[in-house]
């Protein structure tokens, strides 16, 4: 269903709405359009960040499962007890990844869903106008149809009974149309609120797993460290300094 039918009818002369208020009217809508695909952008963005945090936990789950069951693993007892201790860090993690992810749904995934659903009923309210400014015209035509001919009695019959049709449309046209006028503009402005605490609780959640996930990861770091309170960047420099002596080595030189 299209968002805005504005352009598919032109006023009439003697149209129950001014060009300036249709206008108005049309921007209002403009913006509720912008507004719902904006909605259900963030709905799906966040859907995937969600997804992204499952799949990032069974990747180091993974990775942690490869190397406790290689060679290394078995042969080397300091090595196993690092893996060890990555092992229950990530064990740790998982409470605080689930209460996160559980929270994101709460907060803003079904809030978001349940925002997206509203639009649907805008759709259809719009519509509903489009339609009874639609048979306003149609009856505003009749009358001036009847208006134009021989005051004959079946003619003045037929245009007292276009002239009530035409009350009655007016009067549903301005039903609908004065509903939209007043809540349009409400939905709009009251979608920061509405947006702003969702996101605050799900800033709150992630500020608490991302503190709890450098403490955990600093524990294992300063375990792993040996105690040489190495840098980055120092760490780094090592394995460079490692890694050229292997491929010194003859058995890695190609002949």
């Amino acid at each position: 269903m299209s968002w805005n039918p504005f352009s598919r009818h032109a006023l009439s002369k003697k149209s129950v709405v001014s060009k300036t208020a249709e206008k108005e009217l049309e921007r209002e809508v403009k913006r509720l359009e912008e507004l719902d695909e904006a909605s259900r952008k963030l709905y799906k963005d966040m859907k995937r960040c969600v997804e992204a945090n499952n799949a990032l936990s069974k990747v180091e789950h993974k990775i942690v499962q490869d190397l406790s069951i290689s060679g290394l693993n078995q042969q080397e007892d300091e090595f196993r007890f690092h893996i060890e201790e990555w092992s229950h860090a990530l064990d740790s993690l998982e409470r605080y990844r689930m209460e996160m992810n559980s929270n994101a749904q709460r907060t803003v995934v079904e809030p978001m869903k349940k925002f997206c659903s509203i639009f649907p009923n805008l759709q259809s309210a719009i519509k509903k106008r489009e339609q009874s400014l639609q048979e306003y015209n149609r009856c505003q035509v009749k009358v001036n149809k009847y208006q134009d001919r021989e005051r004959t009695g079946q003619n003045v019959v037929k245009l007292d009974m276009s002239r009530k049709a035409l009350e009655v449309a007016r009067d549903e046209f301005l039903m609908h149309d004065t509903a939209l006028k007043q809540d349009l503009p409400k939905l709009y402005e009251g979608r920061i609120d509405y947006f702003e605490s969702c996101l605050e609780a799900l800033i709150k959640s992630q500020v608490s797993y991302n503190s709890e996930t450098f403490k955990i990861y600093s524990n294992v770091f300063s375990q792993l460290s040996n105690n040489t309170n190495w840098t980055l960047e120092e760490c780094k420099e090592h394995n460079k300094k490692l890694l050229t002596e292997i491929k010194g080595l003859s058995l890695t030189v190609d002949n």
